[in-house]
């Protein structure tokens, strides 16, 4: 009997075994599916545009090109939508004033508005002002030009996705049009001046981003935090701050959309972003009053404070992006259709509507299926933000394109506000090593670890090492100056990818401009 019930009890093992087997299986079936759905959805999206693309084309002699070319610019704007949308709402999502799900429906809509509202009808200097169109004025050579400079810019932007790093897509299409030109007519035809200019982007708006985030951190820091009074601070302070915000949007979003629907000149701007100062700081003190009634007086409280001009920010942040950058989409796009249909070579190309309209989707399609990661590494794993750190990386990413935008100077707005968040986390590395406030936290803190360690010998994540002070153990002055709040590895990664973006574009371009003009 004994026998019969192991030989049962060893089926019923083998069959339970099996069962399992096929459970993981349709387990790993379901995941796979799953991650194959965003990747199918932009293809059918790709041959979506082409389709929308051959409506309007039907009956031209090259359509088959334009067609073409509008499936990579549909890629490319997908890529843009994927990289380069999550510096406007990932900051908003780290501090948890936003949803994933909701920074994504609200960067799709301002996207989607600021691109076919403010996205201008007319590209100027199509080569970005880096080759003169006449060293290329063969239409033939010029459209295989622009389609190398799309695919090599799109497909270096879908690797830096890939790898977590968010990257310029101005950038990218840069470097694509600089290898194209040298490919298709020689080193010559570079304005090695305005390389230079973008060059010099490269350390200044990542800087710049950086060191005004940090001062305003510091101000809010000095200001609001550490008085004993907290919400009389924030009542005196917190108003302004949002003043200067909207003051600096305002500017921002004149600079960058307004100015293309309507010829306004710097004085114009200026009085704008006066007048949204005084009529925000009016409004604003009513609803901080209003909102700090019954506030307990801590940190934590002062956060609510931040939420609603967080979530503005990053709607105004998109809106301004969609109108800016959808001409890296589809600006080599609307020259190959304008080179195909003249048949001749310009400096200046409108854009069809049908143009914008696929550059416009195809951001807010590539940021709601492939935006997330990156919304995740901005927002969350270079450094721990907060409502008020994240108002600091916004409001500098609007000052610094101003200044920048003032003084002449070229600037990527991914490098403004990455840069800006570094800012923010390398100060609290250097505020927190040198604050005796901040220190004393510390130390209170690891004194009581220390006192929950005795009672359990499970450290957990506080196995600090400590030091005896007066016979109280605290935490070592070593272990203070070791702690990081900034991740060196993404740090290392998206510095890496920034330097490489335009020449690893360029060569990209070249190869795919010299396999083109192979093909005839």
């Amino acid at each position: 009997m004994a026998t019969t019930n192991n030989r049962a009890t060893f089926k019923k093992r083998t069959l339970d075994k099996d069962l399992d087997k096929l459970v993981h299986v349709e387990e790993a079936t379901s995941l796979l599916a799953r991650r194959l759905v965003a990747p199918g959805l932009g293809l059918l999206f790709l041959a979506l545009a082409a389709v929308f693309a051959s409506i309007y084309v039907i009956g031209e002699p090259r359509a088959v090109i334009i067609i073409a070319a509008a499936a990579i610019g549909a890629y490319m704007a997908l890529n843009i939508g994927a990289n380069d949308v999550a510096n406007n709402v990932g900051p908003a999502v780290g501090a948890k004033a936003l949803t994933l799900t909701g920074a994504l429906v609200l960067a799709a809509i301002f996207e989607t508005a600021g691109a076919l509202i403010a996205g201008g009808d007319v590209v100027g200097t199509i080569s970005k002002g880096i080759i003169a169109p006449d060293a290329v004025a063969s239409p033939e050579i010029f459209v295989r030009a622009m389609m190398a400079a799309l695919i090599s810019s799109a497909l270096w932007v879908n690797l830096a996705t890939w790898i977590g790093a968010p990257v310029s897509t101005t950038h990218s299409v840069v470097g694509g049009v600089m290898g194209a030109g040298i490919a298709a007519a020689g080193f010559s035809t570079v304005d090695w001046s305005t390389m230079a200019q973008i060059a010099a982007s490269w350390v200044v708006s990542p800087v710049m981003g950086g060191v005004i985030a940090a001062l305003f951190l510091a101000f809010i820091k000095t200001a609001i935090i550490y008085q004993d009074d907290k919400i009389t601070a924030a009542r005196r302070w917190v108003p302004l701050l949002i003043a200067v915000m909207a003051s600096a949007f305002t500017a921002y979003l004149a600079m960058k959309g307004l100015k293309k629907v309507v010829d306004i000149g710097n004085g114009t701007i200026a009085f704008l972003g006066i007048a949204a100062f005084a009529v925000v700081w009016a409004l604003a003190h009513v609803h901080v009053r209003r909102r700090s009634q019954g506030m307990e007086n801590r940190n934590q409280s002062l956060r609510r404070l931040f939420n609603l001009p967080l979530v503005i920010s990053a709607a105004l942040l998109s809106f301004a992006h969609g109108a800016n950058d959808v001409a890296n989409a589809v600006g080599p796009l609307a020259a190959i259709v304008f080179t195909v249909e003249a048949g001749a070579v310009a400096s200046e190309v409108a854009i069809p509507l049908w143009v914008m309209v696929i550059g416009a989707l195809g951001i807010s399609f590539g940021l709601v299926l492939f935006g997330p990661k990156l919304i995740r590494m901005v927002g969350e794993q270079i450094t721990k933000l907060n409502p008020m750190r994240a108002f600091c990386v916004a409001l500098s990413a609007a000052i610094t394109v101003i200044v920048a935008s003032g003084l002449g100077l070229p600037v990527s707005s991914t490098h403004t506000a990455v840069g800006a968040v570094f800012g923010v986390g390398f100060f609290r590395e250097w505020y927190t090593a040198r604050s005796k406030r901040r220190r004393a936290y510390l130390e209170r803190r690891g004194k009581k670890m220390k006192v929950a360690q005795m009672a359990n010998a499970d450290a957990g994540p506080f196995s600090f090492l400590y030091e005896e002070e007066n016979g109280v153990p605290g935490i070592s002055r070593e272990e203070i100056a070791r702690r990081k709040l900034v991740r060196r590895a993404h740090v290392r990664t998206i510095v890496a990818a920034w330097l490489t973006t335009v020449p690893a574009a360029a060569l990209l371009a070249a190869g795919v401009f010299l396999f083109l003009d192979a093909l005839g």
